[in-house]
């Protein structure tokens, strides 16, 4: 007992989480150590932490954000691998923001690499690029990065910490640490003596952790097996706490309403909320109004009482507008030149083919609607939201609140849904806004739907222009021009208060950096002003360039007399092998023969992105006079599938994600307002209307790569063909059910 009081007096601070006892582990590799990220408190320690082990177990600090993709299972998992320890039993908590918890892999996917060309040596320099993100505080979950930045660093600390226990357990029994061995959170002699972790935390604090070596992956127990998510029993019993399920003592509940045109708030009446039972205040926040009340939706029933008046603004008036907008930018310079084999503009024999496709504006619409809970108490502010970037997150409420930013304490919940909505701050900065303006009582602002899908930072709408020349069934010339908002620029702009310069190459991300062999191919991007909205949608540029990019290589393989998933091959194989691999392996997968048998009809897209290499195949069936989506075949190649059947789930989901967006997904403007506000005007697909799934992975990318995101660029396209197949008529705008009648 005496052991367990001393080691209790150490009690590691982690946000608003205390974690008493133990010891702590870093990564200790890094040249330099980042900033200390736990807070201290008068008799309690703080040290730079992944890794807490005290007598309650394993603690893992994961600086990543759960939002579905599983990250944090799998994190324990690559800490549980090198620690000797069931993985099961890591507990998970999130980090605070801190330069410690770093992306070391986003930064270094700016760099100007294709990625597929990626050797040895590039390799090396993305990742001592990627170690600046520490001096440049970014802690973001998204860019499919999660395990890239993980893979060795979790890797690092589990290794670390084993061989500190051990060498505690070496002095403490007078042995040679070479004589110990590590099982199951156990040191054990060679008699057979057991030594918990927990028992000797105490003397580890006292241990500078010494080099490591990695385990081989062919002696790997846990890490390439699948393993049920450390999350599924709090999801499925309803136990699991996203932001929204926030509960403090006194709390009172708010709803906001900001302008659906975007523009400034010029008057409003609050008589009609002030006077509804159990509203406790109306207050004006400059650009729109917050209800706060007894409880939430008395707090959205009284935020629609609320008569206000909404000055225009400068967005455009319609849908056509934006179209009109984003077409003028052809007329400009290209802003990047990604890719530019060959010369395109030389006179080629051959059939020349060209094509235009166009995209809607998309919506994120996670499940769980914008919210967050914020309290001012005594000078110091704790928020409590389901986001993406925490560092973000304390500084935008520190400067809502009027804090220093030590003040602020972000607490990173679980998250129902991200897609990249929740990277921004805007939901955490109105919160914290509301807070300020009532200290000393908690506050948790809730969204409606509606205010939700009006107030998105929308996936842009995108226009492509593509040329091509096939000769004697070959790929001769392949040019493509991509015109919409730049992301970058905007989220840029809005996190740092600087726009970004220079090309924009995640603009035609999913065109330029395909693993295709033509002798002239050239990509241009061109970057359409607007005051619009917009922001991170799942994938990105190759959202929309998945979709162009494939069509038009599918046109061309028809244009060609070529099957189509052959002409792939051949493309591919000229260029990447483990990507014609890919595609080989969809073939087989799906038995393509290149026929079908009437009513029904297939089509094949392939993307390489975020790392990962993925083709999908889609069958679609008219039965009935609607058509159905009948079955898709994937097969994607990760680089190391760390839990195969976690990256099964991406990929179907990503697949599905691109599916829905694909048939009915569209964002529309009239008189400077959207249109769709709720799930009857912006639907998904349901369980009915799904497509059976199977999934291949396979290993031979030459890097780990990411699964996120991966599985949505081909969806759009591969259905697209395969609606041509079946009918005859290629449809190069989306949303695809205005050309067709789906089972929906």
């Amino acid at each position: 007992m005496g052991r367990i009081k001393t080691i209790a007096r150490r009690t590691f601070l982690i946000g608003s989480t205390a974690v008493v006892g133990g010891v702590a582990f870093g990564v200790y590799k890094l040249k330099e150590t980042p900033p200390n990220p736990l807070t201290s408190a008068p008799g309690k320690t703080s040290l730079n932490a992944f890794v807490i082990i005290n007598q309650d177990g394993v603690t893992l600090v994961a600086p990543k954000a759960e939002m579905g993709q599983g990250v944090q299972s799998t994190w324990a998992a690559l800490i549980a691998e090198e620690l000797d320890v069931e993985w099961e039993k890591v507990n998970v908590i999130h980090g605070p923001p801190a330069k410690a918890y770093y992306n070391s892999a986003l930064l270094g996917l700016a760099l100007p690499f294709t990625d597929y060309e990626i050797g040895p040596f590039k390799n090396n320099v993305r990742e001592f690029v990627g170690e600046a993100a520490k001096l440049l505080n970014i802690q973001v979950t998204g860019g499919s990065t999660s395990m890239r930045d993980g893979f060795e660093r979790m890797r690092i600390a589990g290794a670390a910490a084993r061989e500190t226990i051990k060498l505690a357990a070496a002095n403490r029994l007078d042995i040679d640490v070479k004589n110990l061995r590590t099982e199951n959170g156990f040191v054990i002699t060679p008699d057979g003596t057991m030594l918990a972790y927990s028992e000797l935390a105490e003397d580890a604090v006292l241990i500078a952790p010494p080099s490591v070596k990695l385990r081989d992956a062919k002696d790997w127990r846990i890490l390439g097996k699948s393993m049920p998510r450390l999350d599924m029993l709090g999801k499925v019993t309803g136990t699991a706490e996203y932001a929204i399920d926030t509960k403090l003592d006194g709390m009172l509940f708010a709803s906001v309403r900001f302008s659906p045109k975007r523009g400034a708030m010029t008057a409003f009446d609050r008589n009609g909320a002030e006077s509804m039972p159990g509203v406790k205040q109306v207050l004006d926040l400059g650009d729109g109004v917050a209800v706060v009340a007894t409880n939430t939706w008395l707090a959205m029933q009284a935020v629609d009482k609320i008569e206000i008046e909404w000055a225009t603004s400068g967005i455009p008036d319609s849908s056509a507008d934006f179209y009109e907008n984003i077409k003028a930018a052809f007329d400009g310079e290209a802003n990047s030149m990604a890719r530019n084999d060959g010369d395109v503009d030389d006179q080629h024999s051959g059939t020349e083919i060209a094509a235009e496709y166009s995209v809607p504006l998309l919506a994120h619409t996670t499940m769980e609607p914008m919210n967050a809970t914020a309290f001012l108490k005594d000078g110091h502010l704790t928020v409590w939201a389901g986001n993406q970037a925490p560092g973000s997150t304390q500084k935008v409420c520190a400067r809502a609140a009027g804090l220093e930013i030590e003040n602020v304490t972000v607490n990173t919940t679980l998250m129902g849904g991200g897609f990249g909505r929740r990277g921004e701050t805007d939901f955490s900065e109105i919160a914290a806004k509301i807070a300020a303006m009532l200290p000393g009582v908690p506050v948790k602002t809730t969204w409606t739907r509606e205010e939700d899908m009006r107030r998105d930072m929308y996936r842009p709408a995108a226009v492509a222009r593509y040329r091509g020349v096939v000769e004697n069934g070959k790929a001769v010339v392949l040019e493509g021009k991509v015109s919409a908002p730049s992301v970058i620029q905007q989220s840029s702009l809005r996190a740092s208060g600087r726009e970004m310069n220079g090309a924009d190459r995640e603009h035609v991300s999913g065109a330029f950096d395909q693993p295709y062999k033509v002798p002239n191919f050239r990509i241009s991007g061109y970057l359409a002003p607007t005051e619009l909205p917009i922001g991170y949608w799942r994938s990105v540029g190759a959202s929309f360039n998945g979709f162009f990019f494939e069509s038009f290589i599918d046109e061309m393989a028809h244009a060609a007399s070529r099957d189509p998933l052959d002409f792939r091959i051949e493309l591919a194989r000229q260029k990447h092998a483990a990507s014609a691999k890919v595609i080989e392996t969809a073939a087989k997968l799906s038995n393509w023969s290149g026929k079908t048998e009437p009513g029904t009809g297939r089509g094949v897209a392939f993307s390489h992105t975020f790392g990962s290499s993925v083709c999908q195949v889609i069958e679609v069936k008219e039965i009935d006079g609607l058509i159905r989506i009948n079955k898709v075949w994937i097969a994607c190649d990760v680089g190391i599938a760390l839990d195969p059947r976690n990256i099964e789930a991406q990929m179907t989901g990503g697949c599905l994600f691109g599916l829905s967006a694909a048939v009915m997904g569209e964002i529309t403007l009239a008189n400077q307002e959207v249109e769709q506000v709720n799930f009857p005007d912006y639907d998904a697909l349901r369980m009915y209307n799904s497509p059976r799934f199977e999934v291949e992975i396979l290993e031979n990318n030459q890097h780990l790569g990411g699964v996120g995101e991966p599985g949505t660029p081909p969806a759009a396209a591969a259905l697209s063909n395969a609606l041509f197949d079946l009918t005859g008529r290629r449809a190069r705008t989306l949303p695809l059910s205005k050309h067709f009648d789906f089972l929906l």
